[in-house]
């Protein structure tokens, strides 16, 4: 999953929100290193992740791409699936997509110390509302070239969006099938033991 549907899994408390996008920006043991709000959803974040990546459903989504393309076929699914919950994001959230991403900046804005590369791109993010944006299908074209930028082979992701265009509805069940299961999962895993 990608920033979007970990923000939407992750609960709606600011700490919350705030752990949730952590959950790519802050690596090995939490221990004590922030508030415990902040690192349950962190460890809820590291928790999604895994179930994501061992999903049968997931894993035929996988399948459908070329072999020649599986190393980056992961990153490839996760930008589709955000744009699968922004494009159909009334089928599981109870408020517009404006409000919850909106929220979602402002919490991001009031926080002053966020960590390492995501206190370069929280601003980017809110100004050209990142989230909000990948409803358009064409806007993945841009995400897959940023994170290219970012690998150390980024040739890998070269037609990347070419790619997802023609396994687009393939890839659209699959994320409907995957998705209410996955909301369950982290339902469940954010219920205090």
């Amino acid at each position: 999953m990608n920033y979007l549907a970990h923000l939407h899994l992750g609960g709606e408390q600011p700490q919350q929100l705030l752990g949730s996008l952590y959950g790519d920006f802050v690596k090995g043991p939490l221990a004590g290193r922030f508030p415990q709000p902040l690192e349950a959803a962190i460890r809820l974040h590291r928790q999604i992740d895994v179930f994501t990546d061992r999903h049968p459903l997931v894993l035929a989504a996988l399948a459908r791409f070329p072999a020649g393309r599986r190393r980056y076929a992961g990153i490839m699914l996760d930008v589709f699936f955000d744009h699968c919950l922004a494009l159909h994001w009334q089928d599981y959230a109870g408020q517009p997509l404006e409000q919850f991403t909106g929220r979602v900046y402002r919490v991001l804005a009031a926080q002053a110390d966020l960590p390492g590369r995501l206190a370069q791109i929280a601003p980017y993010m809110a100004a050209d509302d990142w989230l909000g944006s990948y409803r358009e299908f064409t806007v993945l074209g841009q995400v897959f070239r940023g994170i290219a930028r970012r690998l150390s082979r980024p040739e890998g992701l070269e037609g990347a969006l070419d790619e997802v265009a023609a396994l687009y509805q393939p890839l659209l069940d699959d994320f409907r099938a995957f998705y209410p299961e996955l909301q369950a999962f982290a339902g469940k895993a954010r219920q205090p033991a």
